[in-house]
């Protein structure tokens, strides 16, 4: 199974953006952040993606008789190339897609089903813009964006940092006219 046929999956990418940053978990306390995933889900796919060498064992240790495994996400591994984007059919980005709102939807629901949920007090935001852009301002643009997100994926847990799911999307709505 490739990257893309491994990510292209609501639980397994739920369990990859759970172990960003730095994060190492057991496969038990990914069951704990993964609501609506079953136990038995969650040891499936973190087996497939250990496998797959998107994570990998940080480390081990005996509990009560038993080897508990702390997981860590391999960055590197755990995303789709350039190459293989290009290489992706339209079926593969509409699954793609569909697979990220899935989780998007997922993830949303389980922050508003907690307890001290607070959009507002959290920023949330939902915001869509329209923009005029040709080519190159597309892709300026594009760096922009990865220039001030980029270095705050490095960021990993402290006191008082809060761990947040950006999904930036991009896309054409309507056919540029010609000139």
């Amino acid at each position: 199974m490739d990257a893309l046929e491994l990510i292209a999956h609501p639980a397994r990418l739920r369990i990859v953006h759970t172990l960003r940053g730095g994060r190492t978990l057991t496969t038990a306390e990914l069951g704990t952040r993964l609501p609506g995933v079953s136990k038995a889900m969650v040891y499936r796919h973190v087996e497939a993606l250990a496998a797959a060498g998107i994570l990998e064992v940080a480390q081990e240790r005996r509990v009560r008789g038993a080897v508990e495994r702390h997981y860590r996400l391999r960055a590197d591994r755990a995303t789709i190339s350039a190459e293989e984007a290009v290489a992706a059919t339209i079926d593969d980005h509409r699954r793609i897609f569909v697979t990220a709102m899935a989780v998007l939807i997922s993830e949303f629901t389980a922050y508003l089903d907690r307890e001290n949920a607070d959009p507002a007090g959290d920023l949330v935001g939902y915001r869509q813009h329209a923009l005029w852009l040709d080519h190159t301002e597309l892709e300026e643009l594009i760096l922009e964006l990865r220039q001030v997100i980029v270095p705050r994926m490095t960021n990993e847990p402290a006191p008082g940092r809060g761990r947040y799911l950006l999904s930036p999307i991009l896309f054409p709505v309507e056919v540029a006219p010609e000139a």
